[in-house]
């Protein structure tokens, strides 16, 4: 697809909306007298977030990618531990394990949902096995009381990458309450945002909360002690010293990780804080959305449409069906959605094919079933609450006329030169998989 094209039906650059509201809130920070870091909208944004999740601990810090590396650091992990990751998620879910000496194992998908396939997942937990990193795709919740289930029997911990899960429902519980911790997104294509960037990590454990804190402000992540009162030459500190008192309160017996600053501002708190009071409604919005075109393919024996069961709640943060035929039809049909004035984005393309984890040993074959899903069958249609009544008219329009001119009645495909090509498209795959 052209980097340059105007869509009629955009993917989301926005994965929500902002108005008046977040202006207001914006213009409330400003005239205040408060600071603009570490205050009170931070606060406020943190309890609201975490009382939704239903965690214990809610801590904002500047992006999915950065919470991901701290909780991570949290893990523990040493030298041969093993880690299980899913293949069907953007890079930075596993990126900070390509810092550390731990074995990763890609744990294949379920077909329906491009979750990790449970009954996969217990043949590749081993008594090394450490963690299990998961993401909920596309808004679908994993089937967490499966891997709950079998992480508790073996002591291992489970993150939950929530990025596209915001809004999501399992079992009468969200995602970010679900594992031992979790990480959400607000980069501006995500649910909410918080002003194009954040991100948050949930627990219930007291500990990592603490040591989250330290991290993000700018202070050693270590095994502190208390400490007796300093003797000898050191001098005393005086009272507009107090935020340096610890010093002298503590001893670091060691180091974990050194800190960073990763202080989500108060602006963007402040707009996160509006955007979750609209939740619901982006939510409702891409559901209304995605119920239109699974009713395009309901119908149609060529087409899968993802169905969650019962007590499993899509946040639709992604719409994905699925397309028989092969490859080649697959591309018959982005074609046909390309020429009508539909932007089509794949994603994601598995990791265990990207060029750092082929030089970790690891290639084609390991995960069959994400393998030919992306390759030969997935399709993903914008759906987010950014179009326009008139734009989702007109894709579920697309949607049925390209189905209708690639896979008519009778099941034989249209063949390819008859379908139009657009600059960014070849033969075979899109040309990039963007965030």
């Amino acid at each position: 697809m052209g980097g340059d094209r105007v869509y009629d039906v955009p993917s989301a650059r926005r994965g929500s909306v902002l108005d008046e509201a977040e202006l207001r809130a914006l213009a409330e920070v400003l005239d205040s007298d408060g600071p603009l870091s570490m205050g009170a909208w931070r606060a406020a944004f943190e309890e609201r977030f975490a009382a939704l999740v239903g965690a214990r601990h809610a801590l904002s810090v500047t992006s999915g990618t950065v919470a991901l590396e701290i909780a991570i650091g949290l893990l523990g992990l040493r030298p041969g531990d093993e880690v299980v990751v899913s293949p069907q998620t953007f890079h930075a879910t596993i990126q900070p394990l390509l810092d550390l000496d731990v074995r990763v194992r890609f744990c294949d998908v379920d077909p329906y949902s491009l979750n990790v396939d449970p009954d996969r997942l217990a043949g590749l937990l081993t008594e090394r096995t450490r963690a299990v990193l998961l993401v909920h795709y596309g808004g679908w919740p994993a089937e967490m009381e499966v891997v709950a289930e079998l992480a508790r029997a073996r002591g291992i911990t489970v993150l939950e990458d929530c990025a596209h899960a915001l809004g999501a429902e399992y079992r009468g519980r969200r995602p970010g309450a679900l594992g031992d911790i979790a990480c959400f997104s607000f980069h501006s294509s995500k649910n909410i945002t918080t002003l194009g960037e954040g991100g948050m990590i949930t627990t219930d454990r007291d500990d990592w909360a603490r040591r989250v804190e330290r991290r993000r402000s700018n202070q050693v992540d270590g095994v502190f002690t208390r400490a007796h009162p300093p003797a000898g030459d050191v001098p005393p500190l005086l009272p507009w010293m107090q935020y340096s008192a610890y010093v002298y309160r503590e001893s670091c017996e060691s180091v974990r990780r050194s800190g960073t600053n990763a202080t989500l501002s108060e602006a963007a708190a402040a707009v996160g804080l509006v955007q979750l009071g609209k939740l619901d409604g982006f939510v409702a919005r891409r559901r209304a959305i995605a119920a239109r075109l699974d009713a395009v393919a309901s119908d149609r024996p060529d087409v899968r449409v993802q169905r969650p069961g019962p007590g499993v709640g899509h946040a639709y943060h992604l719409y994905t069906c699925f397309v028989a035929g092969g490859p080649d039809t697959r591309t018959r049909l982005v074609r046909a959605l390309d020429a009508r004035g539909v932007e089509i984005q794949l994603r994601y393309f598995p990791l265990h094919l990207v060029p750092e984890w082929r030089a970790r040993g690891h290639g084609p074959g390991e995960c069959p079933t994400a393998e030919r899903l992306w390759f030969a069958e997935q399709l993903n249609l914008p759906c987010h609450p950014g179009l326009t009544d008139r734009q989702v008219d007109h894709l579920v329009e697309a949607f049925a006329d390209s189905l209708d001119a690639v896979l008519p009645a009778g099941g034989v495909p249209v063949p390819l030169s008859t379908v139009p090509s657009s600059p960014g498209w070849s033969r075979g795959l899109p040309q990039g998989d963007r965030l």
